[in-house]
């Protein structure tokens, strides 16, 4: 007899969560021990579904480091006893949070798949059931004994996204994700196809999980735009206890090359500020000294973030920041994809 995959679904808040009461019209928390009755689609799929909520939902809104932190211990306390973890949580914040969980677990064997929905799950035209119903599905995916995805994962409208590859782009369609600079790594259509050459695995099946549990959150994100004077950046770079930023540069990350810029960029960097560079642009990689304006910032030592998504670059930052890097052994980290966040 086959043993079914154990799943654990966590709820920590979000739309997908929320059920009408048709008496008021308005909106509730839904019960989610009572899943199987309300959801009895779920029932057909090979696998034995326990859940965990947060006492207190949160709205995406308002995810920090801190709940973050309560995502990673619900999972380490249960990771011996589940085969795969469906994780719950509002869409506008959840390319940070998925991508900040994907550099807190090292050695990852077992899949840990994110997803909500953009209208709640009692309403007639939700997208919840869908995306509630195949997450959990491809979490319990296996093949030769283990779990097809080993590492974490974004899910939305019928594609399975690497979570740390991901943003949203969109508050109104149900497809509200993108990944840019990398593949789906399984599309939901009339059959349920992994693209398996594109899915990640750690080098070494023996090696233990490891919980990094520690972010460093005084970081910054600036968005260089056309006309930024020299006292708007000035007054950011001098904010008390900045420890990195997240420079959002134009096009493969060209910025200002006027002399005020680089030497305001220059003396934050000389002390021990971590600047990394990123594109604004949606796709697209960051090509420090393709052209002039960006010659001067990899001399002063700006960080390539090639073709990282901001919302990588911000959860990296913090992760890497936890430990005391020179610049040079920061910058190798960086550039070096950890969880596949990075094209090499």
């Amino acid at each position: 007899m086959t043993i079914k995959p154990n799943i654990l679904l966590i709820y920590t808040g979000g739309t997908i969560g929320m059920m009408k009461d048709y008496a008021s019209k308005a909106l509730k928390a839904f019960d989610f021990s009572q899943i199987l009755e309300k959801i009895p689609e779920l029932q057909q799929l090979n696998c034995q579904i326990q859940n965990i909520s947060f006492e207190t939902p949160i709205d995406s809104s308002n995810m920090n480091t801190q709940f973050y932190l309560d995502i990673i211990e619900i999972i380490e306390k249960n990771y011996d006893f589940f085969d795969g973890f469906v994780v719950l949580s509002g869409s506008d914040t959840m390319s940070y949070t998925s991508s900040a969980i994907s550099f807190m677990f090292e050695n990852l064997q077992k899949p840990i798949i994110f997803t909500g929905s953009q209208l709640p799950i009692g309403d007639l035209r939700t997208d919840a059931k869908e995306n509630l119903i195949t997450s959990i599905e491809i979490a319990s995916a296996q093949k030769d004994g283990k779990p097809m995805i080993q590492e974490v994962c974004l899910y939305f409208e019928y594609k399975l996204y690497r979570a740390n590859r991901t943003t949203k782009m969109n508050a109104e369609q149900f497809e509200a994700f993108v990944s840019m600079n990398y593949p789906p790594l399984a599309e939901s259509g009339v059959y349920l196809k992994f693209h398996e050459h594109y899915l990640q695995r750690v080098s070494e099946e023996n090696l233990p999980l490891i919980v990094r549990k520690k972010l460093v959150p005084d970081i910054v994100i600036i968005k260089i735009f056309p006309g930024i004077t020299k006292n708007v950046l000035e007054s950011i770079l001098l904010i008390k206890n900045l420890k990195g930023v997240v420079l959002e540069t134009f096009g493969s990350g060209n910025a200002p090359s006027e002399n005020w810029f680089i030497d305001l960029i220059k003396q934050a960097i000389e002390k021990n500020i971590r600047i990394v560079n990123v594109t604004q642009c949606l796709g697209g990689n960051v090509n420090q000294g393709h052209y002039e304006t960006s010659i001067a910032l990899k001399k002063i030592g700006v960080v390539s973030g090639k073709d990282i998504t901001t919302e990588a670059a911000v959860a990296k930052l913090m992760y890497l920041l936890n430990d005391n890097f020179s610049l040079t052994e920061f910058t190798n980290h960086f550039e070096t994809s950890l969880r596949g966040e990075i094209s090499q």
